[in-house]
């Protein structure tokens, strides 16, 4: 099964390019089968990572960044891979 970890912030006004560096700079291990960083019109980063385990296996997923970089709390969800209908 393969597991989808998504990790969305919201930068404080004008940390829009830390948060993104802080977020490529954060190492998990072990690493992903992939990972991906998107930034968004107001200061948004997302981050989703592949994983192949269960729903519910403990998988590293990025922390918090420093609090003076977030205008609100990280949104975290995991999502499984829903097998083609045929």
């Amino acid at each position: 099964m393969t597991v989808a970890l998504m990790w969305e912030a919201k930068a404080t006004p004008d940390h829009g390019p830390e948060l993104l560096a802080w977020c490529r700079a954060e190492t998990l291990a072990p690493a992903p089968l992939r990972r991906e960083t998107y930034s968004a019109p107001g200061d948004r980063v997302l981050v989703i990572t592949w994983w192949h385990a269960a729903y519910d296996a403990r998988l590293p997923e990025l922390p918090d960044p420093p609090p003076e970089l977030l205008a609100r709390p990280v949104h975290r969800w995991r999502f499984e891979q829903v097998q083609p209908s045929h």
